[in-house]
């Protein structure tokens, strides 16, 4: 369980690191003079999108070669790289800088992290250190949005922020320069929690599935007697199960990601532009929203190694469907708003992304199982780097095309839910060593 929670962390940092972005960005909008195209481009290449993606597909065949361990000893110092210069910013490219650096981070540990938690658990336990898991990429959003809210203008907190502002930056500062340093101060909270977590992943010990390979008559138990990065990549193309496996999860995960990307980046402007809210109440109430992920998560935990995965998995889309079916007959009032956030928190419970963990790291042999993750989450947020981007055309500068991008939200939930009804596997109860017996044989 502490294991669990070490690494669990880095779901913390993953999802802090992009409503970080999210709940400041009307400040450093106001702060830099951006505009919805500039907004466009942080989505893209942040932790959100593509800086993820180049990460992930690095981070998982390096955790494949040398060791889980590898990764949670080094990789989290570049994150406190990546959020020290958003912390720092005072322009566009040093803010864009900072994005990407964070987001190709959260890319690397991603892959490693789930594979790790995986590997660690006894069977009947696996879905529950999933949810476990999943219970901190929804604490991370809820407590930055937290920050956010409490440090933003107007906020209880705000004095702090504009007493930090004049002592920097001197006591006639712009009006704007003083405001975004809510969001640096928000930031300076995941240095934290990123140094905290850095230490205590370092003290982990490596992955027994991932050691057991290493393990010859001689005695060798060294990465290099692991097959090369170029080998792992040359079985997982060629093998037709592993193949089927990385179009079926990326399938599923990239419909639902394209949505949720779009939520996690853009939701407290939307409550903004489409809503009308001033940002201390948008991130109250994306707050909430999170709340109600963490709740439905912890309820999950309890249920999801003794009741049918698919089950869960349709209940999760439905309430996602039911969120865009809300809000597409038009922002009527907060009541509408609030009906949006807490349906997209029922789906957040039950989501994609939980299941997307768990069989991504159940269905691949262990010589490429964090490589395969890794090359599903590039393709994942690779494209939705580039939706990130075409979103804003439809979106529209003032929130003017919303109803169009619901529409597109919609359909893309529902080939989510369809995909993953058809091709659910059935792992209940398994371990990891049976469940690749029976799909790969042992040949692999």
């Amino acid at each position: 369980m502490k294991s669990t929670i070490a690494v669990s962390l880095n779901n913390y940092l993953d999802a802090g690191a992009i409503v970080a972005g999210a709940s400041g960005i009307t400040l450093w909008k106001s702060y830099l003079g951006l505009s919805e195209m500039h907004l466009g481009w942080l989505n893209a290449i942040s932790a959100n999108a593509l800086g993820a993606a180049i990460g992930a597909i690095i981070g998982g065949f390096l955790a494949d070669k040398f060791g889980r361990k590898f990764i949670f000893t080094y990789n989290l110092l570049v994150y406190m790289l990546g959020v020290l210069i958003v912390m720092l910013s005072v322009n566009f490219p040093m803010l864009l800088c900072g994005f990407l650096v964070t987001g190709i981070s959260v890319g690397v540990g991603v892959p490693a992290s789930w594979t790790y938690i995986s590997e660690s658990s006894e069977v009947n336990n696996r879905g529950r250190n999933i949810c476990i898991s999943q219970m901190s990429w929804g604490l991370g959003p809820m407590i930055i949005l937290l920050f956010g809210m409490l440090f933003a203008p107007g906020g209880y907190l705000y004095g702090i922020v504009e007493s930090i502002a004049h002592a920097v930056i001197g006591a006639d500062a712009a009006e704007a320069a003083v405001q975004v340093f809510s969001s640096r101060v928000v930031f300076f909270t995941l240095f934290v929690v990123a140094f905290i977590a850095w230490n205590l992943q370092r003290q982990l010990e490596e992955s027994k599935e991932w050691e057991a390979p290493l393990s010859s008559p001689e005695g060798d138990t060294t990465p290099s007697s692991k097959p090369s990065i170029a080998d792992n990549m040359r079985l997982l193309f060629t093998n037709k199960i592993a193949v089927k496996t990385v179009v079926f999860l990326a399938s599923i995960y990239l419909t639902w990601n394209l949505v949720a990307s779009v939520m996690g980046f853009f939701q407290p402007h939307i409550y903004e532009t489409a809503g009308g809210l001033s940002n201390e109440y948008a991130n109250m109430m994306s707050c909430a929203g999170w709340l109600v992920v963490v709740v439905v998560t912890f309820c999950l935990s309890f249920f999801i190694d003794r009741l049918p995965h698919k089950l869960f998995y349709v209940l999760g889309l439905v309430a996602a469907l039911a969120t865009w079916v809300v809000i597409i007959n038009g922002v009527t009032g907060v009541g509408s708003l609030w009906a949006f956030a807490i349906l997209w928190g029922v789906n957040g419970g039950l989501s994609v992304q939980i299941f997307y963990a768990l069989w991504g790291s159940e269905l691949f042999p262990a010589k490429f199982r964090a490589g395969a993750q890794g090359l599903m989450f590039f393709l994942v947020r690779g494209l939705s780097a580039a939706w990130g981007l075409i979103f804003t055309f439809i979106y529209g500068e003032n929130g003017e095309g919303f109803t169009l991008a619901a529409w597109c939200m919609i359909a893309l939930l529902a080939l989510s839910l369809i995909i993953g009804v058809i091709g659910a596997p059935d792992t209940r109860g398994k371990s990891l060593a049976q469940i690749t017996k029976e799909r790969y044989g042992d040949n692999i």
